[in-house]
């Protein structure tokens, strides 16, 4: 089933999203399993919504990809972790 992923960075700006998409992207497009990806300010910061085909796919990016490339972004990266909500999407047509 396919899997939504929303990540809200408190005081999160386009230049730390930017960096960071530059390291966990591959040049060439989405993630492998990733379906959809969505990003823009908020009130708060910066937020980033992806759908996934299955859960796996994600929590395999978010342990081999993601989380790694975080750390190596230091302070060209965001400023904390985000708040993180996932849950399954259900197709209403």
């Amino acid at each position: 089933m396919p899997y939504a992923i929303v990540n809200e960075f408190e005081g999160g700006t386009r230049e730390q999203y930017d960096a960071t998409v530059k390291i966990v992207h591959p040049p060439e497009g989405l993630p492998v399993g990733q379906t959809h990806h969505y990003a823009g300010p908020s009130s708060t910061g910066w937020v980033v919504a992806a759908v996934w085909d299955l859960q796996e796919s994600w929590d395999k990016f978010r342990d081999e990809i993601l989380l790694p490339g975080l750390q190596r972004l230091g302070d060209s990266g965001f400023p904390s972790p985000p708040r993180v909500t996932g849950f399954e999407v259900e197709v209403i047509n």
